[in-house]
């Protein structure tokens, strides 16, 4: 697979399955970036750390420095993760004229020898928090499953936990991902959601075609989360209030 930032074009699909249905899916893209081969080699095309109209800023992540692939290699050292010296990939959204809110963001953390060795899910709020989920040893296609310890929606309670699964795959040139997270509470499965897309390299015309594509889509994320969120209102499924944040900042 190509060791350059890549672009993804696909979709977001969602889905409640109770107390009354909600269901939607909307086109997006989003930004693969190796973080190990940007900082020997460059971002190319992309704008990094650096004013753009797509741009990628390393304090939109983690506990906020200039240089987030060190906060990612002290949390995965911290949590005794001590061979993931090889390459690390963030799949995230970009700031689009200077804006985003990342409600999800996944690092891919590969040993020297190529191997999956750790997946964290870093997850931000609409509060302003943030929380990361850290995946052991984990395999793609594999079904992962840790306890939820973060508030997200006001409309889902502290229980129960959550599946992931992600694959990405190459063939015939053509590179593919799919990151899918779904919730169970108490009662069994509550949401199904998943983020798909074809990767191709970030080159001038693809950051073209996401900016004039898809000219709202950072703006959009924040706002479909709030109409959603009235949908969810108006069908009377039940508020929950926003409980403490969790005082340790990985979840394993």
């Amino acid at each position: 697979m190509s060791v350059v930032p890549l672009l993804g074009f696909g979709q977001v699909r969602h889905t409640r399955l109770r107390p009354a249905r909600n269901a939607f899916a909307y086109p997006t893209y989003f930004l693969m970036l190796p973080m190990r081969a940007m900082q020997q080699h460059g971002s190319g095309a992309l704008a990094h750390n650096r004013r753009g109209l797509l741009s990628f800023f390393d304090r939109d992540h983690g506990d906020g420095r200039d240089d987030a692939l060190s906060w990612i290699d002290e949390l995965l050292l911290c949590e005794g993760v001590e061979d993931a010296k090889g390459e690390i990939w963030l799949h995230t959204y970009p700031r689009v004229f200077g804006y985003t809110f990342k409600p999800v963001s996944f690092w891919y953390c590969h040993a020297a020898n190529g191997s999956l060795r750790a997946i964290v899910v870093e997850v931000n709020n609409t509060f302003g928090e943030r929380h990361c989920y850290l995946l052991d040893e984990p395999h793609y296609g594999q079904e992962l499953k840790t306890a939820k310890a973060f508030h997200v929606s006001p409309f889902c309670s502290l229980e129960g936990g959550y599946r992931f699964r992600f694959m990405r795959t190459e063939h015939a040139g053509t590179q593919k991902t799919v990151a899918r997270i779904d919730y169970d509470d108490a009662d069994g499965p509550l949401l199904e959601t998943s983020v798909s897309g074809t990767l191709e390299p970030v080159t001038r015309s693809a950051l073209r075609k996401a900016l004039w594509g898809y000219p709202a889509m950072t703006f959009g994320v924040m706002a479909r989360i709030h109409w959603q969120a009235f949908r969810l209102w108006r069908k009377r499924v039940p508020f929950v209030s926003k409980p403490r944040r969790p005082e340790i900042f990985v979840t394993r």
